[in-house]
């Protein structure tokens, strides 16, 4: 049947590439339209170029890492779980490995790789990839989509799948246009905001550690004085403000509360391996050992020397103190320290520059069975276009891939019909 009209999919990432090569296995004539000169651009440098794939929690942590949101994923990942992304990619010639936090990686560690399987793929299932075409309007009659406008040319269509993202990394092509197409069609859009994204202290630190990055910290967040969420991992000092996976995680909770205008502050255990009794002994085993020895020496055996000015200058300590010197009471307030370390948080980054964003199309628009709209029954959604927004981990990508196939096969099944 050459001359049925194709299921046309706007936004060639990691959901519009699976759901175009989806739908085109399933038998369907497909159009994938990409408006940047190629396909995969964010998918390619995701994971600081190493692309995490998934995560190999099970589906039920994996939709608790999505909020109150995540139950509109569980079909999709249920139906594509991580064991069958990894078969998948197998399939593909391209293997993985499982790392810690059951994090999944390609064994290459190389993102555009990733990239280059999948449009081989999608190639092989027969789709047809227009790029440097940008959709600027789906044209609706009679209640249903007949196509699409990108610049003069109108293509015709049995349904479409629009999987153009969020808006963040705008050079990768992520800018929001998805969300006005929806939005003019009648759709609802939930403002967008970065969702991991680093955070800005309320005030420079003083002797600010730009650059250190610290492993196996604990960092709590809280908000109105009240722990919201804490989690242990990896924390890094950006030029102006914290990043890193620990501090990226908690910004999802942070910067809902910022833009509510509630308090925010984060509190590091720089030792969490030991208890308050345990570091006190420690402190006070240095600083007895090392008692002829300036303040600032002693402490590089705690922490990195980056960071020991700032440790210095927020417990009011001189530096070129002697060991044997330092009371009891500024012991107790150097070990108070370390256990909570307070940087009062006013700010982000902007969206441009966060991972991930959230916000977007409604999800009670969208039917989480099919991601068919419940406005237009010929047009579906997938990936970051819609509200959902997850930890880091590997469960965005893995949620961009699972819905960008299930949305392909039902969008299939449209034009079968």
């Amino acid at each position: 049947m050459p001359d049925r009209k194709p299921i046309i999919v706007v936004g060639a990432g990691a959901a519009g590439l699976l759901a175009a090569g989806s739908a085109a296995a399933a038998g369907a004539k497909v159009l994938l339209l990409e408006k940047m000169k190629r396909p995969g651009l964010k998918l390619g440098i995701t994971g600081k170029g190493r692309c995490n794939l998934a995560n190999t929690a099970p589906v039920t942590e994996v939709l608790a890492r999505f909020g109150r949101n995540g139950r509109f994923l569980r079909q999709a990942l249920q139906a594509f779980d991580s064991r069958s992304l990894i078969q998948f990619f197998a399939g593909l010639g391209l293997e993985a490995r499982v790392e810690r936090g059951g994090r999944i990686f390609p064994v290459h560690d190389r993102a555009p790789e990733v990239v280059r399987v999948l449009r081989r793929w999608l190639e092989s299932t027969g789709a047809t990839l227009k790029c440097g075409h940008p959709v600027t309007r789906l044209r609706v009659n009679n209640g249903r989509l007949t196509g699409v406008e990108a610049g003069r040319r109108f293509y015709p269509a049995a349904a479409v799948i629009l999987t153009t993202g969020g808006a963040s990394y705008p050079a990768t092509g992520s800018t929001g246009e998805g969300w006005e197409l929806a939005r003019a069609l009648g759709h609802t859009i939930i403002p967008p905001r970065p969702a991991l994204v680093p955070l800005l202290p309320v005030s420079t630190l003083p002797h600010h550690p730009a650059g250190l990055n610290l492993r196996n910290v604990r960092v709590r967040l809280k908000i109105d004085g009240k722990k919201r969420q804490e989690e242990f991992g990896e924390l890094t000092f950006t030029p102006d403000g914290l990043g890193g996976p620990t501090i990226l995680t908690l910004s999802r909770a942070a910067v809902m509360a910022l833009a509510d205008n509630r308090q925010v502050l984060m509190v590091i255990d720089l030792k969490p391996a030991l208890d308050e009794t345990r570091l006190d002994l420690r402190l006070r085993r240095d600083l007895e050992k090392r008692s002829g020895e300036q303040l600032a020496s002693i402490l590089r055996g705690l922490l990195p020397r980056e960071l020991v000015p700032t440790a210095l200058a927020l417990t009011q300590l001189a530096p070129d103190r002697r060991g044997s010197e330092i009371s009891a009471a500024e012991r107790r307030r150097l070990r108070r320290w370390l256990k909570e370390f307070q940087i009062p948080i006013g700010g982000h980054r902007p969206l441009a520059e966060a991972l991930v964003t959230a916000g977007g199309i409604a999800l009670q628009e969208v039917d989480p069975r099919t991601f068919a709209s419940r406005k237009i029954p010929n047009l579906f959604f997938a990936g970051e276009v819609l509200d959902l927004d997850a930890d880091t981990g590997g469960y965005n990508l893995q949620a961009a891939f699972a819905t960008g196939r299930l949305a392909g096969l039902k969008a299939a099944s449209i034009q079968a019909r």
